[in-house]
């Protein structure tokens, strides 16, 4: 803070930051983690599809899909539940008699 404070240090940070090349260079810096984490994800994602593996996305889509068919199965059953209560609903095969 001691150094900011000093009227030639800021004034001469000042000065390198309206460099572009020094704003580009740090610009690049700055993106640098965020490029290497997309890259190491594809490279996992390709990985995945040469072993015929599913990714975590893939995962998380069937699982919602999985989730979203259960919900329409039990909201069917629940439809269909009155109708067969009404009329009675048929008796079970026992075991005995297969």
């Amino acid at each position: 803070m001691k150094l900011m404070a000093d009227r030639r240090i800021s004034a001469g940070v000042a000065k390198l930051m309206q460099d572009e090349r020094v704003t580009k260079a740090l610009m690049t810096a700055m993106s640098a983690p965020a490029k290497a984490q997309t890259f190491a994800r594809e490279q996992a994602e390709h990985i995945a599809r040469a072993m015929a593996l599913a990714t975590e996305g893939e995962v998380k889509d069937r699982r919602r899909t999985v989730r979203r068919l259960e919900e329409d199965l039990a909201r069917l059953k629940a439809a269909q539940q009155p109708a067969s209560g009404a009329t009675g609903s048929p008796k079970k095969k026992s075991n005995a008699a297969e």
